[in-house]
């Protein structure tokens, strides 16, 4: 045990989240049934933003005229403030913890504007009165729903999609001593020690990726039995090629590590993308990124620091609407884990596959060899197909069901292992899809799921490749090329919307637009720029 500090403090804690899309139909998923969460290891269940308690708060003693009763903003919250008792109670009759991700400051639209008319910036978390409106909201919502656990607090975002009758918003977000020191020493008073309730607080989008702030934050807020510092296992978002946190083992507070399990820039559980063995040991892409001493895995936090406090999955969700897929099979195998794997990491992950092969899967020796060759090869195609083993290109030209423009390195050595890597990626998808028709499942409905979805991404990978030929082609225009290239692309969408309607077990196709966000409008798709008007733009200089 002595080579696990980290066991020896505190028996690491496996957290599970939904993130239901903002201001979509949320989730249809296993992974809202408390059976589902025990049986795959997780000690709580994290509730969504849209879920939270600050939501349910009538503010009737506080200010009568904020929620008036028979209004509709007043019904809105009571609704709220039942519905989240119904759930809440659910999963905490059923034996498991009950936590909820929170936007912090969130108010009342009225409140907020009450604030506004008084000159108080009610978005800065010194302000007294600030500080006095969230010590009312945390005390109203354990009062109002005492099954909560606790709460996982954010301040990097504010999303108001799902709620009509708030205002949201921080000041200063990344800085130290006038935004992210008072909320959390605020808020660890209020919730560890008055209430004896857990507060995880997240450094996304805040505090993450600048080191020195973190040392800031980490020295002034005294340590505390139930904080727990959140930090993703990579830098930013969820990209492949992002760098593993430099935050990761740093400071005195324990630290919970975020991982996705569908993941929102590679395909939301549609195709294969096993995730697990790189955020464990290490991705290949760290060879060339990383620099030398650094932290490149799980594994090694949890061997070698006393701060490992466990692992904290996103099974479902991240991002923005689709792609979507009914069968959870490719989210459920990082899931899985992702929680045996963190609440025990003496364990290798080699060994814990191992055990979902047999003890889930059902599977022989030699198809448990295949499913996990197969599972080891789709990681590989992935940064391949979306960035390059060097990171040569941003990865954001590609994200949930959008497929835009990539921009080429004009580095003729860097633009040449990206066209070249497309190309391999490509084909490790025909690698992945024959493994696929040689695995026996124990069920007819899984060995199809498996084999389609295989083919999604080879589907998808080919038009990725294609994306970026096309973009060279664009760039450096050649009749005879673009007219072989449009052929192709047109060729493998057909082919693919022709296997999306055989096959009732594909999950919903990309889309041909570029991502673009407009919160007024609601506009998602960017006509303009995608794969599809580049594709258009190549047809007219054809003629």
């Amino acid at each position: 045990m002595s080579d696990f500090p980290a066991l020896a403090l505190r028996k690491p804690r496996t957290l599970d989240l939904v993130h239901d899309n903002p201001g979509d139909i949320p989730y249809v998923t296993a992974f809202n049934d408390p059976q589902t969460l025990k049986s795959f290891g997780f000690d709580s269940k994290v509730f969504m933003i849209f879920d939270s308690p600050q939501l349910a708060i009538n503010w009737e003693e506080f200010d009568s005229t904020i929620f008036p009763k028979g209004t509709e903003e007043r019904a809105w919250v009571d609704a709220k403030a039942a519905k989240l008792k119904r759930l809440y109670g659910g999963i905490k009759a059923a034996g498991v913890g009950v936590l909820c991700m929170s936007d912090l400051i969130l108010l009342p639209k009225r409140l907020a504007a009450k604030m506004e008319a008084e000159g108080t910036d009610w978005r800065d978390p010194r302000h007294p009165r600030t500080q006095e409106l969230l010590r009312h909201m945390i005390a109203e919502s354990f009062e109002i729903l005492p099954e909560l656990d606790g709460l996982i607090v954010r301040i990097g975002e504010t999303y108001l999609d799902d709620a009509p009758h708030h205002a949201g918003g921080i000041r200063e977000k990344k800085n130290p001593e006038e935004t992210i020191i008072p909320l959390m020493q605020l808020l660890r008073e209020e919730l560890c020690v008055k209430r004896g309730k857990t507060l995880f607080f997240r450094t996304w989008l805040s505090f993450d990726t600048d080191p020195e702030a973190y040392a800031k934050v980490d020295a002034a807020v005294e340590p505390h039995p139930l904080l727990t510092i959140s930090v993703k296992h990579c830098e930013g978002d969820f990209h492949r090629g992002n760098r593993f946190s430099r935050v990761i083992a740093q400071g005195r507070h324990p630290q919970i590590i975020e991982v996705q399990c569908a993941r929102e820039y590679e395909g939301k559980g549609c195709y294969p993308n096993y995730v697990l063995d790189g955020v464990i040991n290490g991705f290949e892409e760290y060879a060339f990124s990383m620099e030398p001493g650094d932290l490149q895995g799980l594994g090694e936090f949890a061997r070698t620091s006393p701060l490992y406090a466990g692992v904290w999955t996103w099974s479902r969700g991240g991002g923005w609407l689709g792609p979507y897929t009914k069968n959870e099979f490719w989210c459920a195998l990082n899931a899985w884990i992702s929680a045996h794997w963190g609440r025990d990491p003496r364990q290798k992950e080699e060994e814990v596959f191992a055990r979902y092969c047999s003890e889930v899967l059902k599977l022989s020796t030699e198809d448990a060899a295949r499913f996990r060759e197969l599972c080891l090869l789709s990681a590989k195609a992935v940064i391949r197909g979306k960035r390059t083993t060097h990171n040569d290109i941003r990865p954001w030209w590609s994200r949930d069901q959008y497929i835009g423009e990539p921009d080429l390195p004009k580095d003729p050595e860097k633009r040449s292992r990206v066209l070249a890597q497309k190309h391999e990626a490509e084909e490790i998808w025909e690698k992945i899809c024959a493994l696929a028709s040689e695995i026996t499942f124990a069920d007819k409905e899984t060995k199809e799921f498996v084999r389609v979805s295989c083919d999604y991404g080879r589907f998808l990978y080919t038009i990725y490749r294609l994306n970026f030929e096309m973009k060279e082609c664009e760039e450096r225009f050649d009749k005879a090329t673009a007219s072989k290239l449009l052929a192709e692309y047109d060729a493998v969408w057909a082919a693919w919307r022709e296997s999306a309607e055989k096959n009732p077990h594909t999950p919903s196709l990309y889309k041909e637009e570029g991502f673009r966000y407009n919160s007024g409008k609601g506009a998602w798709g960017d006509v303009k720029h995608g794969v599809g008007p580049m594709a258009n733009r190549l047809r007219k200089k054809i003629g």
